[in-house]
């Protein structure tokens, strides 16, 4: 398809059903919704890449409440909506009225008379749910302690396009299973992905988002193994994945989880096991010597700006599609 088509097959993809859904988890949408969006997301990059706009939401503006710390959501969601025609507007948790005890549905009814959606960044996943339950407008999840769905995407849309396929692509995660690994692996499951998982005792994914995975596996052709061994996570696999070992809000359980990750490091003696053209991924921000060493994400292997930047073009797709 010639890039200039994008608005013709953009109007054409069953996407305008989406129009007003929220993003809070990846698998409220199914299989083949997150495809149209990978879709859409690759038909926006290429667009941009020829230097011709796109831009269906002139007019239209993004609330966006951070409550963490942030570099790629901020700048990605920001400039997102500026090259879609539209604006976004940061705003910080703590200097809104919700940081002098203003309900959660009080704020979202007001905000829902003012901006067209809302992208929040915050702790606790019930706090975006409840956000979403009054607003009358989409709302983003771009992170929480529990999920981070928008990464998930543009991890996909990277794998897609370094392995020309999604189905079959077998895909190792080592470290933590946190709020990343959630959202990673229902969306590799949702697209037809063998998953393996590899946590150390006590820092498991959780069981009731595994129970799910394995239930979309099935149904999607994908496979879903978890397991305490990263050797057995990482052999022969085409892309291996790792996060930090201490995430926001966790970091007075730092020196504790230093010792317990210690023999999870995804370094150049594990990658060995893995295929010989691996992709190796991060969400960043990382910390070198510690998950993982400057050889791989350093290495030839390492695909981590480009997965870095599809967080734009992958979040564009879904504010194209919800707006």
């Amino acid at each position: 398809m010639q890039p200039v088509k994008i608005l013709e097959h953009f109007q054409n993809l069953p996407l305008q059903k989406h129009k007003g859904k929220d993003f809070l988890r990846v698998d409220e949408f199914n299989g083949d919704e997150l495809m149209e969006l990978l879709h859409l997301a690759a038909h926006i990059k290429q667009l941009q890449k020829l230097g011709q706009p796109f831009q269906p939401l002139q007019g239209k503006t993004l609330g966006m409440i951070f409550d963490k710390a942030s570099t790629r959501t901020r700048v990605s969601f920001e400039v997102g909506m500026h090259q879609l025609g539209g604006l976004g507007m940061f705003m910080s948790g703590k200097e809104l009225q919700l940081g002098r005890g203003e309900p959660i549905s009080d704020t979202a009814k007001v905000l829902s008379r003012y901006v067209d959606a809302i992208m929040i960044r915050t702790f606790s996943h019930s706090y975006v749910e409840e956000l979403a339950e009054h607003a009358s407008i989409p709302i983003i999840n771009g992170l929480t302690d529990l999920y981070h769905p928008c990464q998930a995407l543009a991890d996909m849309l990277t794998i897609w396009e370094h392995k020309g396929k999604l189905k079959g692509v077998k895909l190792a995660y080592v470290g933590d299973g946190n709020n990343v690994a959630n959202s990673l692996v229902l969306a590799a499951v949702l697209l037809g992905l063998e998953v393996r998982v590899a946590t150390p005792v006590g820092y498991e994914m959780d069981a009731a988002i595994v129970a799910k995975a394995v239930e979309y596996a099935k149904k999607s052709g994908g496979k879903m193994m978890v397991t305490h061994d990263p050797k057995e996570a990482v052999a022969g696999a085409d892309a291996v994945y790792t996060d930090v070992w201490t995430s926001m809000g966790f970091e007075e359980e730092n020196e504790v989880r230093l010792k317990a990750f210690a023999n999870y490091q995804v370094n150049e003696q594990l990658v060995a096991q893995a295929d010989r053209n691996y992709l190796f991924l991060h969400c960043l921000p990382a910390h070198r010597g510690e998950e993982v060493t400057a050889g791989v994400i350093d290495g030839p292997s390492s695909v981590i700006f480009d997965q870095a930047e599809n967080r734009l073009h992958a979040q564009k797709a879904i504010l194209a599609a919800l707006v």
